[in-house]
């Protein structure tokens, strides 16, 4: 069976299914260790702490954007911010602690530039192989012979093309 989005959706089904067992997996472990009242009490101050870090980190992202905007240059480091403070922050809402470890990494000032290029790094892994992909040639030995004319019956100076393929 092929999957229709390929690589990135067989990657996200993959996770969809892992991250819940690993997290409950750790729930486990943790709650084992130090109690189940102990590790409730870590996820709701982590939850809490979560929504304080994104409260403060998104305003902070967001007078970024505004000052990019406002100086007429396209913040693409400021947006980058916004995107992992608001997933970072999505992420430790969830309970867990993998997620909330991931979380972190992007909602922390002095980890942030660090996700931010290791997302660059994926990002641009897929845009390669996709402008690759796309670079390849589409036919062998297949040229389009055409004219492009004005079609005098529309009266609007618009063109009309005609053509045909012929082999090389």
């Amino acid at each position: 069976m092929r999957l229709r989005g390929g690589l990135p959706l067989a990657v996200f089904l993959v996770l969809a299914v892992a991250v819940p067992i690993l997290e409950v997996w750790l729930l486990i472990q943790v709650g084992d260790q130090i109690g189940v009242w102990p590790t409730v009490l870590i996820l709701v101050v982590e939850a809490v702490l979560g929504a304080w870090l994104i409260r403060r980190e998104g305003d902070r992202a967001w007078r970024a954007l505004a000052d990019g905007f406002g100086t007429g240059r396209v913040p693409t480091g400021e947006l980058a911010n916004a995107a992992l403070v608001l997933v970072g922050g999505l992420l430790l809402l969830l309970p867990g602690f993998a997620t909330d470890l991931v979380g972190f990494l992007f909602l922390l000032l002095m980890t942030r530039p660090l996700a931010r290029k290791l997302v660059a790094f994926f990002l641009a892994r897929q845009i390669n192989r996709r402008t690759r992909a796309a670079a390849a040639p589409l036919g062998h030995g297949e040229v389009i012979v055409g004219e492009t004319v004005e079609d005098p019956g529309r009266g609007d100076g618009s063109t009309t093309t005609w053509g045909e393929i012929t082999e090389r």
